[in-house]
């Protein structure tokens, strides 16, 4: 089984979803779409694969918005491999910036959030066992309007949480959160982020570094429960 694992810039590794879905036998090959010496003018040309070639899709977080005009170059190709995946069967699970674009490649959108989500925040999910309350780490400022057909299952009073279309998921939090990648985080441009937004950066790392082995836990479980009931619906 081939797994693709969409990595938009190169502060934003995989980690637990990446390294569950090679414990659980997958065939994981990552795709670098910024490069870092492109971190500041992303407006790169990317060649993606076809997407059925592969069994999973994987499009992760990213610092940018699915709509800036910016980034155009590569998040219209991005979609439309979404769209041809979903459209061919094959199961995506999309997360923050990639279950933005998710919802926006079958036919709904992003909007800016009424305010940002930074640090670790609990969710209400109709599905526990799927999506569990948390807490989930969060950093976005946009949110996924809902395409049609698409089936809700976890939110808060910020935006939709996570949805379920056929045999794709989409999830606004990072599971796949670690202490090391929020350090490359903060030391591109995280911390002073952070802080226009009242929150506190060192305070928030800690709380990772408390907290990372319980959310590894939770990671696994989510990546799980996909494999095993939505990616097989």
């Amino acid at each position: 089984m081939r797994a693709l694992l969409i990595q938009h810039d190169h502060v934003s590794p995989s980690g637990p979803v990446g390294e569950r879905l090679t414990g659980r036998g997958w065939d994981v090959g990552e795709l670098l779409v910024v490069p870092a010496d492109r971190h500041l003018t992303p407006d790169v040309e990317c060649a993606f694969p076809d997407p059925l070639a592969y069994d999973l899709i994987v499009p992760m977080g990213a610092p940018w918005s699915v709509d800036d005009p910016g980034v155009a170059s590569w998040v219209v190709p991005e979609l439309d491999l979404l769209a041809k995946a979903h459209a061919g069967g094959v199961p995506v699970l999309g997360i923050c910036f990639g279950g933005q674009a998710l919802a926006a490649a079958l036919g709904g959108g992003v909007e800016r959030a009424p305010h940002a989500e930074m640090g670790w925040v609990d969710v209400e999910t109709d599905d526990p066992s799927l999506v569990g309350p948390g807490p989930w780490f969060q950093f976005h400022y946009d949110r996924w309007i809902l395409p049609p057909g698409a089936t809700e299952i976890a939110r808060n009073a910020v935006c939709s949480q996570a949805f379920v279309h056929g045999r794709a998921m989409g999830v606004q939090f990072h599971p796949e959160i670690t202490v090391f990648e929020l350090e490359q985080w903060l030391s591109h441009g995280g911390h002073v982020a952070m802080r226009a937004e009242g929150a506190d950066p060192d305070a928030i790392l800690e709380e990772v570094r408390r907290t990372e082995a319980a959310s590894i836990r939770r990671t696994h479980a989510l990546v799980d429960a996909f494999l095993d009931r939505v990616a097989t619906a």
